[in-house]
């Protein structure tokens, strides 16, 4: 049986369980222990949600009976390819108990209807090759822009 849950802006209360999501998020992509992110990253991550300054912002997916199954945080930005702002969602992670029950799309699909209202002219994210099992969902709901992205150190 699916749980149904609901798609909600994060809470401050939500922090103890946002950590645990947040820190599972992190080690899948190789951020634990002695790659761990700072506790400052973290701490200003968290903090970006709760000020109307910043233009990052956090959703859940919260359980029926409770508890957290999912996150997601995205931002705006300008872009020189159109008057309105860019969605970009910048991370996304479900419990491993919440995953294949539709948590992921209906926090994808949560961030779309919040780009759409601020008139993004689009939502995009990133992931890795490999993630194969998250690029079956992003194949279903979105276009692969074919686009690789490059990095450089800048400290």
């Amino acid at each position: 049986m699916t749980e149904s849950f609901i798609v909600r802006p994060v809470r401050e209360a939500d922090y103890p369980s946002w950590k645990v999501l947040w820190d599972g998020y992190n080690a899948f992509y190789g951020r634990s222990g002695d790659t761990a992110l700072e506790p400052a990253v973290t701490a200003a991550t968290w903090a970006r949600f709760f000020d109307s300054y910043e233009p990052v912002h956090g959703l859940v997916a919260e359980g029926a009976q409770g508890g957290l199954l999912g996150l997601t945080h995205y931002l705006f930005h300008r872009s020189t390819l159109s008057l309105g702002p860019s969605c970009y969602l910048n991370d996304l992670f479900t419990a491993e108990s919440a995953r294949g029950k539709g948590v992921g799309r209906a926090l994808i699909e949560a961030v779309q209807r919040r780009a759409i209202e601020a008139g993004s002219a689009r939502l995009y994210w990133h992931t890795q090759t490999n993630n194969t099992t998250a690029r079956r969902l992003y194949d279903a709901v979105a276009q692969d822009s074919g686009f690789m992205v490059y990095r450089m150190a800048t400290s």
